[in-house]
Formats: structure tokens, sequence, C-alpha cells
């Protein structure tokens, strides 16, 4: 919630839609084809490794970064391989506006 806060305060135009699932987010990208992607490592159904692996799969121009606590090198590696985003937990405001920056280029 409070990363969807800070995009909305930094990009006020930017549409949002949430997900509860792994599941749910690859039926959400398909409906939508949201211009970004924040997927949390530890969500519920397939999780965000795994949902990141086959929105690439299908869709290889989306942007997808990856949320965790977890922030152990394999994730972050596994992340990297797939041409995906990582962030860790806590999100500080800074950080997320530097990734959103670097994906407007």
């Amino acid at each position: 919630m409070m990363t969807r806060r800070m995009i909305e305060t930094d990009r006020p135009g930017w549409q949002i839609v949430e997900a509860a699932t792994g599941e749910e987010a690859l039926e959400v990208y398909s409906r939508v084809l949201p211009d970004f992607v924040v997927l949390d490592v530890n969500m519920p159904g397939i999780g965000g490794l795994e949902a990141a692996k086959r929105l690439k799969a299908v869709y290889p121009q989306a942007v997808v970064t990856l949320l965790t606590a977890n922030i152990q090198d394999p994730v972050r590696d596994q992340a990297e391989t797939m041409g995906v985003g990582f962030m860790s937990k806590p999100v500080r405001a800074d950080v997320l506006m530097a990734f959103l920056s670097t994906e407007d280029e």
C-alpha cells in the first residue's frame, strides 16, 4: 500500500491496478498491459518470482520489478537473470522514484 501511495504521488496520471495473487497478476497484466509492474516475491499463489518469469516469457517487453524483504543474493541473481528489477523492503521513496525515472528513459 505504501508503494502505491508513493507512485500515486510521483505519477498522478498513472492508472494503478492491484492483484492479490501471482495468478491474478498474470490475468490483470494480460487485460491491462500496464507500463510498469511491481510484484512481491512472497505474494500468495505462484509468487512474484514465478509470476515475473511467466510475464517475461509471454511479454518480454514487460517492465517488472520484484519487491522483497529477502535481500539474499540468490533472489537478486534470479531477478537479474530474468531481466527484472529488484527493490528491497521497506521501500524508500527516493529509491522507487529513481527506479521509475530510469524506466522513463
